[in-house]
């Protein structure tokens, strides 16, 4: 393929241009960005609260690879490759409880929820079930590195990631606050919206505030756009902040209880980062919200939103509430980020120019996917 000229890029905000069109609509430069921001890096993959209890699997695709996320029966998640080492066969096909082991159905291996392999039944011939040359102890499930912070199961598929507290190290701190136990809200607090566009649009459209008194004025009617700041972290996250949250509140004035010794800061300030390279976490005093944003192709992403409460039995009711006014809001960017999409078919298009004072927490997305698409060409170099 054509490499994609990003030289203007990765320059300051004031001069810079955006990523070209063919890292939105190129078949090929997709299948680059793959390796290079999304196999390289620790990207989001599904929430704990998917296999909440111990046995439970669900069985999800990640750029094409069948991957198998289960929680193992000490409790821990884990995510292995989804196929049988003995001829690929798919293991799990849909969601379920491993009561006993997981069976291939195809010549019936059996492995741990921890991903051993447990039983080769006739491997060695009709009533023999070992055999030399297969060595249990080596023939495993494949495991991918996972981690799980803030209920989001992150993986690294290359496996040569820096260790999850190092490679994040920033954004865990910014949040220390935070670092507390969240609680899924339930079937009501999550939702999937398909979207036509790359995944890459919807991240920048996260990123800023500058939209929101045109695409939001619902929100921006009291979260004004003075009202936030900017966030930026270079290569690791970007996004925006407000200094106005207001709770909401059922008909009888009750509200969402707090997280616990959350801080005085957080009273009416809450926060929404887009941490590089899927996945946008949003904040607040009261509730906090994980979107894993599913790259499906060129033109499209899938976004997957779950909320969560400070403790586990919050009013049902006002969950719902709360789900539909967030439901409302990604919504209503759907357009946009379309739109965009639709734009980039413009052959004349450079990529836009970035407000100085408004996109920086853009171009800091963009020059990330600069910079990690131009280290992975310069490693595919290294070793032709």
């Amino acid at each position: 393929m054509t490499l994609t000229d990003l030289s203007n890029v990765r320059t300051s905000v004031d001069r810079a241009n955006g990523l070209p069109n063919a890292h939105y609509i190129d078949p090929a430069v997709f299948e680059e960005e793959k390796h290079a921001l999304l196999f390289s890096q620790w990207a989001g993959l599904a929430v704990a609260a998917d296999v909440p209890e111990p046995g439970d699997a669900v069985p999800l695709t990640f750029l094409g690879m069948p991957l198998l996320l289960i929680r193992d029966k000490d409790g821990d998640v884990r995510v292995f490759q989804n196929i049988c080492r003995h001829r690929g066969m798919i293991l799990v096909d849909a969601p379920r409880k491993i009561e006993g082991a997981i069976r291939c159905p195809y010549h019936s291996w059996c492995y741990s929820t921890k991903g051993e392999l447990v039983s080769t039944p006739h491997v060695g011939g009709p009533g023999q079930n070992t055999h030399a040359a297969i060595k249990r102890s080596e023939l495993g499930l494949n495991e991918v590195r996972a981690h799980v912070w803030r209920d989001v199961v992150w993986i690294n598929l290359s496996g040569d990631a820096p260790e999850f507290e190092t490679a994040m190290s920033h954004i865990i701190e910014r949040w220390r606050d935070f670092d507390l136990p969240l609680h899924h809200g339930g079937h009501g607090s999550r939702f999937t919206l398909e979207v036509q566009c790359n995944w890459k649009l919807a991240v920048e459209n996260y990123c800023e505030s500058y939209h929101l008194p045109w695409v939001h004025p619902g929100l921006n009617s009291y979260s004004r756009l003075e009202d936030h700041y900017h966030i930026e972290e270079p290569a690791a996250y970007s996004g925006q902040g407000t200094m106005v949250y207001r709770q909401l509140t059922n008909e009888d004035g009750d509200r969402f209880p707090d997280f616990e010794d959350v801080g005085a800061k957080w009273n009416e300030q809450a926060e929404y980062i887009a941490v590089y390279p899927n996945v946008l976490l949003g904040a607040h005093r009261d509730h906090a919200y994980a979107i894993i944003l599913e790259p499906q192709g060129p033109e499209r992403t899938a976004e997957h939103v779950h909320i969560y409460y400070a403790v586990p039995a919050a009013d049902d009711g006002l969950k719902m509430r709360n789900t539909q006014l967030w439901k409302g809001v990604f919504e209503e960017d759907i357009f946009v980020v379309e739109g965009m999409q639709k734009g980039r078919h413009v052959t004349q298009f450079d990529g836009g120019r970035f407000s100085p004072v408004m996109d920086s927490p853009t171009h800091c997305f963009h020059a990330w996917v600069a910079g990690k698409v131009e280290a992975h060409r310069g490693l595919k170099q290294a070793a032709e």
